[in-house]
């Protein structure tokens, strides 16, 4: 006779939630802010650049001057896009494809021509971590060229991965201004603890498969509107609304309908994500230098609406969106942008799961039938 199990009482967590998966020592959520290898996310912003970032996250240290400059020459190199990815690229049906899928056809289809992808050696890993955080910008920038039938630009070798990047999608230098605040975008996306995106990228490693499929699945978790998704649906909503003095109407529909509102609240900052914080400024300024003023002027209010009605506070994503829009950044590529920053992230989770390896395999309990027989 069949039975079925009941369910558990006990302590499973869905999501995983609270639940300790690794140690880890490249980044974690401490207190109000966030750490990088023991420096908080506010000194980062405003003290250093992405590519002394990515050299922190991957060495467990900043670079000194020779480092930093030897870091910046094999990334700005690798930038530049071989002809076979060129010509894979303009044979995808970019026009009509959806951004993420494309990077990470892109990004998985590397792998038949880098000469490294066989082994996982750690000389080898760190020769793929610099090709692979090279050239995802110039996937990105490649896809908003080649869909409007421009163009690929090519890198300038003498700048940085934040100018360039603006450079190869527009075909115009970036102010300095405009290229420092997207340097500084850029490394408050680098990486935040064991996410989602991160924890694919350590399960698929734990079974000793290579980097590009480790980034591969990376960027298939990133896809999802749970994760990184988020901000092209808050400048969508941004635009829905139309005017500050619509915002107020809107929110107060969502609370009634108990609707979400996109990139308001975080799993695990309850007293608000400190990245928020400085896209906030960033957000006002920019909004104000291209006469936009409205879209900061909407996002505060919702902003303030929901912690005095909810408690709620905005995280990474919900000034973001504005910050891209302001730089002319087209919507649908604002989560593969996340991408171009949080390689240098996954990347360091891969390394260190390298380091210190056994492969994922967590039991699930399990809630079905039992007993069940063929016998007639």
């Amino acid at each position: 006779m069949a039975t079925e199990i009941k369910e558990f009482d006990g302590a499973i967590d869905k999501g995983l939630e609270g639940i300790v998966a690794c140690t880890t020592k490249i980044s974690s959520i401490h207190d109000s802010t966030l750490l990088y290898r023991g420096y908080t996310i506010e000194d980062l912003a405003a003290n250093s650049t992405f590519e002394e970032v990515v050299f922190l996250l991957w060495n467990d240290r900043l670079p000194n001057k020779n480092e930093l400059e030897q870091l910046r020459s094999d990334l700005v190199k690798n930038m530049t896009l071989s002809n076979e990815t060129v010509a894979l690229m303009k044979a995808l049906p970019a026009k009509n494809a959806v951004p993420m899928d494309y990077l990470r056809t892109v990004t998985s289809s590397l792998a038949l021509q880098d000469p490294d992808t066989r082994s996982i050696e750690f000389e080898a890993n760190m020769r793929k971590a610099l090709r692979l955080t090279g050239v995802m910008g110039s996937i990105v920038a490649g896809l908003g060229r080649i869909r409007e039938g421009k163009d690929i630009v090519k890198p300038d070798p003498s700048k940085s991965i934040a100018w360039n990047f603006m450079y190869m999608l527009k075909g115009e230098e970036p102010s300095a201004k405009t290229a420092k605040m997207f340097d500084t975008c850029l490394i408050l996306h680098a990486d935040h603890e064991l996410n989602c995106s991160a924890f694919a990228a350590r399960v698929t490693t734990s079974s000793l498969a290579d980097m590009h499929a480790a980034v591969t699945s990376a960027i298939a978790a990133l896809k999802g509107p749970l994760h990184g998704g988020a901000n092209e649906q808050v400048m969508k909503m941004l635009l829905q609304i139309g005017t500050l003095e619509k915002a107020e109407t809107f929110i107060a529909d969502a609370i009634k309908d108990k609707a979400k509102v996109m990139g308001i609240g975080h799993r695990v900052y309850k007293n608000g994500d400190p990245r928020a914080k400085i896209l906030r400024k960033m957000s006002e300024e920019l909004c104000a230098m291209t006469n936009q003023k409205h879209f900061y002027e909407m996002s505060a209010r919702i902003d303030d609406m929901m912690f005095e009605k909810k408690g709620l506070m905005p995280n990474v994503d919900f000034y973001s969106a504005t910050v891209y829009y302001c730089m002319g950044i087209p919507i649908d590529l604002y989560t593969p942008i996340f991408a171009v920053s949080r390689v240098s992230g996954w990347i360091a989770h891969i390394l260190e799961q390298y380091s210190q390896n056994r492969i994922y395999r967590p039991r699930g309990r399990y809630l079905g039938k039992t007993g069940l027989t063929l016998g007639r």
